[in-house]
């Protein structure tokens, strides 16, 4: 599934969109170059999750916790320089916790990822300030049904538009 967005204000609502399909244990790992609008897409799950206060990158922290009613786990592994890394600081804990976790450069640590997931690569277009296509991969039947889901929200508020 591919949706485009044409400003940070439908990127952070395509992200809250989203987050309205999450639920405890829902991991969500994100893709993208530099300035694609992971923490912003971040952003608006967090405020679907109804997380109070300013959501930032972890990026020298490694993880942000937010509390709301199920807790956000917000994960920058830019600077991770092995994967093993996240295991130090209780990765396998969060990912098997009571909260949603969401991975920015999920790429940079994919072989410590669970098979069932959501996969979201974020690519700014070319030629446009602040165009993104944001492609999404649902893997496994809890992850599918968030699919259905999704697509609904978006057929009923945008006509298909984020």
């Amino acid at each position: 599934m591919h949706i485009q967005t044409h400003s940070p204000d439908e990127t952070f609502g395509l992200g809250e969109k989203l987050g309205k399909t999450l639920e405890k244990g829902d991991i969500v790992c994100l893709s993208g170059e530099l300035g694609a609008g992971k923490t912003l897409f971040t952003k608006g799950i967090a405020s679907a999750l109804g997380v109070r206060g300013y959501v930032t990158s972890p990026t020298f922290t490694i993880v942000n916790e937010y509390e709301a009613e199920i807790p956000l786990y917000h994960f920058d592994a830019y600077r991770v320089q092995d994967p093993g890394e996240m295991f130090e600081i209780g990765f396998e804990e969060y990912l098997c916790g009571n909260g949603i976790v969401v991975i920015e450069w999920a790429d940079l640590v994919r072989d410590i990822l669970p098979g069932e997931s959501i996969r979201v690569d974020i690519s700014k277009v070319k030629d446009t300030d602040y165009a993104r296509v944001f492609g999404f991969e649902f893997r496994g039947e809890r992850y599918r049904r968030k699919e259905e889901r999704l697509k609904s929200l978006l057929d009923r508020r945008d006509g298909g538009k984020a």
